[in-house]
Order: structure tokens, then sequence, then C-alpha cells
């Protein structure tokens, strides 16, 4: 073999050792979502990826199915598999302590995004302020139908940093507008449990005049149900600001939802997880603007 084939040879297993070692350095980063059956979740997992690929990392994704069970194999998953980070949106904030103290015995970063864990250590918890979130919802209603207002609240899933901190703030909305709470019955942030709720509370409480509800799937579930019903006298308030949520406030449907920006949500978890896997110091709480969405400026 000649000098000059000698030398390509040479160059050419440097070039191709040198691709994989790119490839073998490039991070593994899991991001854990409590449901991808949510067009919010969705909508982060999208702002996520988009970031991650932006910044060069490998990311991948898991579903929970909204079942902690499948949450702690989930976390117990991508640890076997030598995640660098893990992002976790929890199904539940009690039950969720098991996974993140699972990744702290394993020395893994934990960042919460949307909902808080109960136990365990977490580098930082990106979500919205949901307390302030649901009193804007409250204080509209209030600016809408006046003090002494009927209104029915549609809880999220039971034990979620979410439903709990929006019906904080609603309360508190309550109580500082002498609203009228009928009554606060959960249907888990779901469309259809929305609607099959909302269905018996016009039964048992046909005097309502508004609902807020702490999700905008709950929201359309129960403006499906108040349409059904032949009602077109119930204010119906929203929370997420999901693309069908938006589109019910622009055709006069819903009269408000409080946009969050999942995407944000979901962007800002992995420039943080970016910062945590370089070294860097980083917020323990990392807000997200909320605003509220009308059929004036939606």
């Amino acid at each position: 073999m000649s000098l000059r084939k000698i030398l390509a040879t040479v160059v050419g297993v440097a070039m191709s050792f040198s691709l994989v070692s790119q490839v073998w350095a490039k991070e593994n980063i899991a991001l854990i979502v409590s449901t991808l059956n949510n067009p919010f979740f969705v909508t982060l997992k999208e702002g996520a990826v988009q970031k991650a690929n932006e910044l060069g990392y490998d990311l991948v994704v898991l579903d929970s199915q909204n079942n902690p069970a499948k949450e702690l194999a989930n976390v117990e998953d991508t640890l076997v598999k030598g995640t660098k980070l893990i992002l976790i949106n929890p199904t539940d904030s009690e039950a969720v302590g098991n996974a993140v103290l699972a990744a702290n015995k394993a020395g893994i970063p934990v960042i919460t995004l949307d909902r808080t864990a109960s136990k365990g250590e977490v580098v930082s918890h990106i979500a919205s302020d949901n307390v302030a979130g649901g009193k804007m919802a409250g204080n509209f209603i209030f600016e809408k139908l006046g003090a002494s207002a009927k209104v029915i609240q549609l809880q999220g899933i039971v034990g979620t940093s979410a439903s709990r901190e929006r019906g904080e703030g609603f309360t508190q909305s309550i109580q500082e507008n002498n609203l009228t709470l009928l009554t606060a019955q959960p249907a888990d942030f779901d469309r259809a449990k929305g609607m099959n709720v909302m269905q018996n509370l016009l039964t048992a409480y046909p005097n309502v005049q508004a609902v807020f509800a702490e999700n905008d799937e709950m929201a359309l579930g129960a403006m499906r149900a108040i349409q059904t019903a032949g009602r077109n006298d119930i204010l119906v308030v929203g929370f997420d600001g999901t693309e069908d949520g938006i589109k019910s406030v622009s055709r006069g449907k819903l009269g408000a939802t409080v946009a969050q920006q999942p995407n944000e949500i979901g962007a800002m978890g992995i420039e943080i997880a970016d910062k945590v896997i370089k070294g860097e110091k980083v917020a323990t709480q990392v807000p997200v603007e909320l605003r509220l969405v009308t059929h004036i400026n939606d």
C-alpha cells in the first residue's frame, strides 16, 4: 500500500472516530410527562423537544398516563439507561415523591415542571403562579357578575399542586369579592369527566351563574353540558390557554381562560437542565407569566 493510501486510511479512521465520539458525547435528558392525552402537556413536550434539539441534547420523552406506578417505572427505566437529568411533570405531588427519591439515590438531578413534588430533592421548579391564576379567574367572574354571584368550581386531579394552588387562589377571590360557592367537585382535568360532572351539577344547582374549571379541558366539557341543557346564561372560565380553549373564547363560548405558556415551560425546563448539567447555579423557583384571555384580547 502506498504512503498516500495509508495516510488517507488513517485520516478516514480518525474522522470516523471523531464522529462516533461526538454521538457518544450527546447528553441524554429524560422528560417524564403526567399524560400526553392532554393538549397542554403535548405543547409542553413540544417546547422541550425543540429547545433540546437547539442545544444538542438527546431528549427521551415518556408518558406516565396519569398513573403514579407508571411514572415510577419510567423514572427507574431512565436511571437504568444512564440519563444525565430528569425533567418530570408529576401525576400527583405526593405520589411522585418516591420517583424523585429514586433519582436522588442514583445521584441524578431532578427538575419539576408545572406541578411540585412533596418529597425528595428538586434542583428547580418551573411553573406559572397557579394561586395568582385562580384568583385572576375569580376576579373576572366578580367583574362580570358582581358580588354574591353563584359559582361552581370544577377541580382537577386531587393531590396535584396545580389543582390545590388554583383552588387556593380562587378561594381567596371568593372571600374577597363575596362570591357564593355552591359546590366544588373534581373532574380530574378531563373533558369527558367535566361534561359528566357538570350535567349532574346543573340538575342539583340550577341557579348557578358561573363555573370556574381548573383547566380548559374541564371547562370545554362543562360548556358542552351547559349547551346540551339549553342554557346560555352561565359564564365559564377555564385555565391553561390551550388552543381549543382560546378558540372557544374567540367564538364567544368560554368567557375567559387563564393562559399559561406550556411551550415556554418545556423550553425553559431544557434551558435550566443545560445549566445544571454544566454545573451552573440555577434558581429553585422559575415563574412563567400568566395572562387572562377574554373575547376582547384573545
